[in-house]
């Protein structure tokens, strides 16, 4: 396997629990603004510079103003929206978390238009750490696009 530059320094920042505990309590203040829909406390947990990527789509938001209209996409489009976490992984390059989005599908998203059907949705979502401003760079999600359908 090739690695990237990018992944090599990555792959060598060292583990400090010091920083790991403060990793895991931004993203659980990051969870509870989520489950809150809480635009401002979201934003608080974000650099100046986050970006919010869509892999699948490629769709991507850009700084504070492009997080704030990400989250306002997600809200309207599932107003009923739940996550259901499985699986989480905390580590000095940030969180990597699995979970389960439910919610009735309202609103345009992901480059689909809204079908008032129930959905189910496994993302895969990836917040990276920066150790300079001790907060997150935003956000990489990844899911099945056929499942947004429904």
């Amino acid at each position: 396997m090739t690695e990237r530059p990018r992944t090599r320094a990555m792959l060598a920042r060292g583990f400090d629990p010091d920083e790991l505990r403060r990793i895991k309590r931004l993203w659980v203040r990051h969870s509870i603004a989520e489950d809150r829909r809480d635009i401002d406390g979201l934003i608080a947990t974000l650099a100046e510079d986050c970006v919010y990527q869509i892999v699948p789509t490629g769709q991507r938001w850009e700084g504070h103003e492009g997080a704030r209209r990400f989250y306002g996409e997600l809200f309207a489009a599932f107003p009923d929206n739940a996550f259901a976490l499985s699986e989480i992984v905390v580590g000095p390059q940030g969180v990597f978390e699995v979970a389960t989005l439910t919610g009735t599908n309202r609103g345009p998203w992901a480059g689909v238009p809204p079908s008032g059907m129930a959905v189910s949705l496994e993302v895969l979502i990836y917040f990276p750490w920066d150790p300079a401003t001790e907060l997150f760079t935003g956000e990489r999600i990844w899911f099945d696009r056929g499942a947004v359908a429904g």
